[in-house]
């Protein structure tokens, strides 16, 4: 957003408008999304296996990703990605509206990137504590028995 914001106006709207049709691929969706329904089934599974070493750190994990991230970006990123759609770089107030929406966009953008960290923190942690309970190992397996 730095680099745009040095742009006159009307070619830093241009340039947003491009980058907001161009994201809109299958890659960059299924690895939004596809992280979004992770976190959803590891919250649930973490609700129901909660004695489990970690499960708070990925409920805490999943939570923050899903409200800070992707919640964010639908309710706050998204709405001002389409009012920008609607506006007319060589319009008379796009100066005025360019600086809106770059000082509210990127506010949001840094909320997002704070929680996007703070669950890769709280995943992170998640692990660490599993190791630990596990004696230093990731996957512990049950020594197998044999029947007579």
């Amino acid at each position: 957003m730095k680099s745009l914001v040095k742009l006159p106006p009307t070619q830093g709207i241009a340039a947003m408008q491009s980058i907001n049709v161009v994201v809109i691929n299958r890659w960059f969706m299924s690895v939004f999304f596809g992280t979004a329904i992770i976190c959803l089934v590891l919250a649930i599974l973490s609700v129901f296996r909660w004695q489990t070493p970690g499960a708070g750190y990925r409920l805490i994990g999943s939570l923050l990703y899903l409200l800070g991230t992707i919640l964010v970006t639908i309710v706050c990123n998204v709405p001002l990605n389409d009012s920008l759609v609607g506006s007319t770089a060589a319009s008379a107030n796009a100066a005025q509206a360019w600086a809106h929406y770059v000082t509210t966009w990127t506010a949001w953008n840094h909320l997002r990137t704070i929680a996007a960290l703070a669950a890769a923190a709280a995943f992170y942690c998640g692990v660490l504590s599993g190791c630990v309970a596990g004696g230093g190992k990731i996957f512990v397996r049950k020594p197998r028995t044999r029947s007579s």
